[in-house]
């Protein structure tokens, strides 16, 4: 799935390095509990909630990769469920616009082995609004400065 942002690679790059943000953007995440403070280097996590209200469920998402502004890889962790490998790449265009790629694939879990067409149509739409999620809070950031 891709979307193509008015915004430089750096900017929308900037929203994914906040891990505050990551319940404005992030589909299905439902509160931030914690953030380390390497965030977003290799290796670091942050503590979140998702789902809703009173079954949500405490995990966290750890980063894999990091290659800014052009690359960020994060385990996300939505146990029992399962977790996801979910990879951005950010490809700048012309007139300071970037087209970001999403990926996410289910790497272990009740999830990863129930793989359907209705849940790859779920996922589809669930980063179709995350990468609008992201265009908003990227293009917004270009608004207030």
């Amino acid at each position: 799935m891709e979307k193509v942002i008015d915004a430089p690679p750096q900017r929308i790059f900037d929203v994914l390095a906040d891990g505050w943000t990551y319940s404005d953007w992030v589909v299905g995440t439902a509160h931030v509990r914690q953030v380390d403070d390497t965030w977003p280097r290799v290796g670091s996590r942050l503590h979140h909630k998702a789902g809703p209200w009173p079954f949500s469920l405490q995990d966290t998402s750890t980063v894999l990769e990091c290659d800014a502004p052009h690359k960020f890889v994060v385990r996300a962790g939505l146990w029992p469920a399962g977790e996801a490998i979910v990879v951005f790449r950010l490809e700048p265009l012309d007139g300071g616009r970037t087209r970001v790629t999403i990926g996410e694939d289910f790497a272990a879990g009740l999830l990863r082995s129930v793989r359907n067409k209705l849940n790859d149509l779920v996922l589809h739409q669930r980063n179709k609004e995350t990468l609008r999620r992201l265009s908003d809070i990227a293009t917004r950031q270009k608004a207030d400065r």
